[in-house]
């Protein structure tokens, strides 16, 4: 072996997350108590007992850090946010905690559509600048990788505006991004009563123009009746399909709408929220492999029931992933550890069924096979806690363990934390 770049020791464990959402948890966590981990050339090159590091591994050059007897896992991957955005929406926050709902809101002008005219007047460097903090929020509670969503803009000019600000910000942050193009996430005023001329428009000029500068990994649409509807949805997302885009959905977060059922119509990589999934949706989202993203911060800052049956979802046999939703109306907060902490209070999961929905589910929701584990060959994403087990981060509500941060083999965050008390 050549000698290490990096080599954290001192670790109550190591979870190298190998396993597979079908088998339980605790064992799909693969932990190694005591194991040491060693990063080369940005990648993992090898896990295991100290002992067993092979004579000059470790050399003059050779970064050491002392997990001081926490725990070490893969970098968190944050599979549903809304990053690139411009203004805020307190004074919306104010209205819903004085009684008004999220529907009643956007029909009078607010919701999606205020921050659609912010994000048209932003310019692409300050939606980069805006942006830059988020992303530095995320890593500081150990993400490493971030699925970021379009869809403020609502009209060609604005929605590439936005997807070449993710593009730039992933080279200014090591956050590593990966790109989704929401160009229907709502009707935009200036369409309300001809809704089929927008939806001509993603297909015919939005969604080609994002092909050919290959500014996006998937489609995405919000399927609701403030929204789209299925038929809408199937139209844009197969259109999206066939230009090498793939398919997720916002799917049966305020009604049941058939969204879950179209996602597994499709074969959509995933279908994102769920509060309000059937049965047979459920079915169908298992049958078609479909992963479930939760993301219960948004159904807490909404102040709505039910939360998106997480326990049913996972004894159903879908992968399920765990994002945060960060994003200015339903969901303005980059807090990891809030989502793990609500995904097992609110969506009924375990700590383990959301450790793994934070990391390797969420990675194989991205089409992401060597993220969100730690394995050699890997890309060098991993987190010391500043806790011995995974079980204290939803435990401790709210509060980010993450002591050390390190993407592609490099310390992108090093904080300063006296234990886990």
């Amino acid at each position: 072996m050549d000698v290490l770049d990096l080599l954290v020791r001192n670790t109550s464990e190591v979870l190298t997350v190998e396993g597979s959402h079908r088998e339980r948890a605790e064992d799909a966590l693969t932990p190694r108590p005591g194991a040491v981990v060693g990063v080369r050339e940005g990648r993992i090159a090898y896990v295991g007992p100290e002992a067993g590091l092979p004579a000059g591994a470790v050399g003059p050059g050779t970064e050491v850090v002392d997990a001081q007897g926490g725990f070490v896992g893969p970098g968190f991957v944050d599979p549903h946010t809304h990053l690139v955005f411009a203004g805020e929406r307190s004074a919306e926050f104010d209205l819903r905690n004085q009684g008004a709902t999220y529907l009643e809101i956007a029909k009078a002008g607010g919701g999606i559509a205020g921050t659609v005219r912010a994000t048209r007047a932003a310019s692409e460097e300050e939606l980069v600048r805006l942006a830059l903090p988020r992303t530095k929020r995320l890593l500081e509670q150990g993400v490493t990788t971030a699925e970021v969503k379009s869809g403020y803009g609502l009209d060609l000019a604005t929605e590439l505006k936005m997807l070449r600000a993710v593009r730039r910000l992933g080279t200014l942050t090591p956050l590593e991004l990966v790109p989704t193009l929401l160009c229907a996430h709502a009707v935009p005023e200036e369409y309300r009563g001809k809704r089929e001329d927008y939806v001509r428009l993603c297909i015919e000029e939005i969604l080609p123009a994002v092909a050919r500068e290959g500014l996006a990994r998937f489609c995405d649409v919000f399927v609701e009746d403030s929204a789209f509807t299925v038929d809408e949805a199937r139209r844009i997302l197969s259109a999206g399909r066939a230009l090498g885009m793939v398919p997720r959905l916002h799917a049966d977060q305020l009604t049941a709408c058939g969204a879950s059922e179209l996602a597994a119509e499709l074969g959509a990589a995933t279908a994102d929220h769920l509060e309000q999934v059937t049965d047979a949706g459920l079915k169908a989202l298992a049958d078609a492999n479909v992963t479930a993203v939760l993301v219960p911060t948004s159904t807490l800052f909404l102040r709505m029931r039910p939360y998106a049956p997480g326990r049913r979802i996972r004894d159903a046999g879908l992968n399920v992933a765990l994002g945060t939703n960060v994003n200015p109306g339903s969901a303005m907060s980059e807090n990891t550890a809030l989502a793990l902490g609500l995904a097992c209070l609110e969506n009924g999961l375990t700590a383990a069924e959301a450790y793994w929905g934070a990391t390797r589910g969420a990675a194989v929701s991205l089409g992401l096979q060597q993220h969100g584990r730690l394995t050699v060959g890997d890309p060098g994403d991993l987190v010391v806690f500043s806790c011995a087990s995974y079980r204290h981060l939803p435990y401790h509500l709210g509060v980010a363990h993450a002591r050390v941060v390190v993407k592609a083999g490099r310390i992108a965050v090093r904080q300063q934390m006296e234990g886990c008390a």
